[in-house]
């Protein structure tokens, strides 16, 4: 290295704190204040929470988090998961090979360093990293103290990411046709009985683009983030992304009942992407005035595209309390479709519901924990003072802050192929219902029939009841959803009442979407060969419950959480293995790699980063069955198994924190104390 790895942290100038602007100098002296109104002198706010009328206050320093320092090096690793091939190359000042720009100034192309590596590990990468700029003082004829300082200002600014990891494979995956991913989206909304939303909107003076699905009679969502053309955009959505958000977008969606008898949408034609994404782009302008509008959308539904606008609607005012005491009013605009398509045959009538007893709308009233457990208020509740009701930032948790409890769910289970399966669970209906158990508190629980069953439809739709996840987000189904139980609040309570309550809670349009597909994840040994050659610990933490199968209060099945660390960093005492397969705990690993890579970095900036590197290597022996066997030996408490270089070693987690129980060189070779 031909610099120093850190620097004394330019925002603070060492000291850990910095003082700024108090946030009451951004509406003034009054304590009504509009958010647009713009001050053209910065005046404290007399009787300010924060600042006391000084109109400046002391933050503790989130660039250096509070250290003084900020690290100055960038580490690049591009890593090959087919043959365990590992590539690095570390930035600090005085390494970094600036290019010039034809617009003037100078860069690091870290694309052509990824690039570099890439070929050296024989892997395929995707994506571009965008390039490193220096500071406009920069030059190459500068002292060399002058420009280290300045290439190292460059530096600290990525030091949120200091250690960037790309995985690839031997081969190059095959590019997306937007044309096909297209069809396969529209052939699943009409299979799920969704809208497929393909939205432009204007983002100051471009144009950005969105594809997602959405619960028919959704409003238009506030927040938008999207890419930068129509076929960028359906490279980029896969169904996982087009699904993602469905519940948020639709809390407010009216509930239907679904008409399942109706004939079929006819299957998906060819649609032109270039011809699609003109005509939304035209209807982005009034074509009686020339004026630009918000944008446009074309939305699929029952086989069919409809082109609509969007327009402003009626503007809405919020009071926002702000933490210096004063309030804020914000005006904002929503936007609606201009020419809203008309509904889809299959939607029938309109399902019952009744209000939510644990909140109130428009306020931020919760229930108090004082009435936990169905009791009626505490009069000398501290909190509420015996009215049941308490202000509560936090979304109401009966409810998700829908503030309705509908009267049927309408559950949607599929493979994301070609099969589903639609259910209505209808309060009610009367069926019987088995007492299993009863809860400590006295509290009966009860099994419903098979069609109240998620876990008895996993194996129609070819999956394990433990695949089963919610469509939005992929979150485990819960156990109680997946086995038909439900715990009635007292002894005559309807149990179809509550099962429809619990499926339903927060559910877009009343629906809980279910997929049923096996998680897509690489298996243990190649994670493994990848944390080893990252110079990682790769930490797989299980605990096998299947001794609790058929008991209604406790979890079954086994538990399992996988995940790299540092290879010096200690097993946490608190870890809890939470995914219900393997697979699903390998999946969520690939998913977080980068921050897992992340928290890898030492806490301190003085301290380097290392640069690994490695070689092609062998995959190691399975170590699943061994695993289980060890998970079976201790049922009922977690252990953690930690890969690395040296071996592996064993650690068991129980009430008095977590003891190391063997070490070896092979997981095979492991004799326990």
């Amino acid at each position: 290295m031909t610099a120093a790895t850190s620097i004394v942290c330019p925002d603070c100038d060492g000291t850990t704190f910095t003082l700024l602007p108090c946030r009451c100098t951004s509406f003034g002296d009054r304590f009504l204040a509009d958010e647009e109104a713009t001050l053209v002198q910065r005046e404290a706010y007399r009787d300010c929470e924060q600042c006391r009328g000084t109109g400046s206050v002391a933050y503790p320093c989130h660039r250096c988090r509070r250290r003084g320092r900020r690290r100055a090096q960038l580490v690049l690793s591009v890593a090959n998961l087919d043959t365990g091939a590992v590539a690095s190359h570390s930035m600090v000042p005085g390494g970094l090979d600036p290019q010039p720009e034809p617009s003037g100034g100078w860069v690091v192309r870290l694309a052509d360093r990824v690039r570099e590596l890439a070929a050296v590990v024989g892997a395929a990468v995707t994506g571009d990293e965008p390039p490193l700029g220096l500071p406009p003082q920069w030059r190459p004829d500068l002292p060399a103290v002058r420009r280290h300082e300045l290439e190292a200002q460059a530096i600290v600014g990525l030091d949120h990411l200091p250690w960037r990891l790309i995985v690839g494979r031997s081969e190059a995956a095959s590019p997306v046709e937007p044309a096909a991913r297209l069809g396969r989206l529209c052939a699943l909304a009409d299979l799920l009985l969704l809208d497929l939303v393909i939205e432009a909107r204007r983002q100051g003076a471009r144009v950005d683009w969105d594809v997602r699905y959405e619960v028919p009679g959704s409003p238009v969502p506030k927040i938008w983030l999207g890419h930068r053309d129509l076929p960028a955009a359906l490279a980029g959505t896969d169904v996982a992304d087009a699904l993602t958000g469905l519940i948020e977008r639709g809390r407010s969606a009216p509930a239907r009942m679904l008409r399942l008898d109706g004939p079929r949408p006819p299957a998906v034609p060819a649609v032109d992407v270039d011809q699609l994404e003109r005509r939304i782009l035209a209807d982005c302008v009034d074509p009686k005035t020339g004026d630009e509008l918000p944008g446009a959308q074309a939305l699929w539904r029952d086989g069919r595209l409809w082109h609509t606008s969007l327009r402003g609607g009626e503007p809405v005012e919020h009071l926002v309390e702000q933490p210096t005491g004063q309030v804020v009013r914000r005006v904002r605009v929503p936007l609606r479709r201009g020419c809203p398509p008309p509904d889809p045959p299959w939607l029938g009538e309109p399902i019952g519901w009744r209000r939510c007893p644990d909140c109130v709308p428009g306020s931020r009233l919760r229930s108090c924990d004082c009435r936990l457990g169905d009791r009626p208020a505490d009069a000398d509740c501290a909190h509420c003072g015996g009215v049941g009701m308490r202000p509560s930032a936090l979304t109401c948790p009966t409810c998700f802050g829908t503030h309705r409890l509908p009267e049927t769910v309408l559950v949607t289970l599929t493979d994301l192929r070609h099969r589903v399966v639609h259910l209505a669970w209808q309060s009610g209906v009367p069926e019987e219902a088995t007492l299993v158990a009863t809860q400590p508190g006295g509290k009966p629980v009860v099994q419903l029939p098979d069609r109240y069953r998620l876990g008895s439809w996993a194996p129609i739709l070819g999956v394990r009841p433990e695949d089963l996840a919610e469509a939005d987000g992929g979150h485990e189904i819960d156990y109680d959803l997946r086995g038909g139980y439900v715990t009635l609040p007292w002894a005559r309570a309807d149990p179809i009442v509550e099962h429809v309550r619990a499926a339903g809670r927060g559910q877009p349009g009343a629906r809980l979407i279910v997929t049923a597909v096996r998680p897509d994840a690489p298996p243990l040994t190649e994670l493994i060969r990848l944390a080893l050659g990252l110079d990682l610990a790769l930490e797989v933490s299980v605990c096998d419950l299947r001794h609790h199968a058929g008991d209604p209060l406790r979890l079954a099945g086994l538990r399992w959480s996988v995940r790299p660390r540092s290879r010096d960093a200690a097993v946490r005492p608190d870890e809890w293995p939470h995914r219900p397969t393997l697979e699903a705990a390998l999946a969520w690993c690939v998913e977080c790699l980068d921050d897992s890579v992340a928290d890898a970095v030492p806490a301190d900036p003085v301290v380097p980063i290392r640069v690994p590197a490695a070689a092609p290597d062998e995959l190691l022996a399975d170590p699943v069955p061994a695993l289980l066997r060890l998970a079976a030996r201790h049922a009922g408490q977690t252990l953690t198994v930690r890969f690395t270089r040296a071996g592996c070693a064993v650690h068991l987690h129980d009430d008095g924190g977590v003891r190391l129980l063997a070490e070896a060189t092979d997981l095979h070779d492991l004799r326990l104390r």
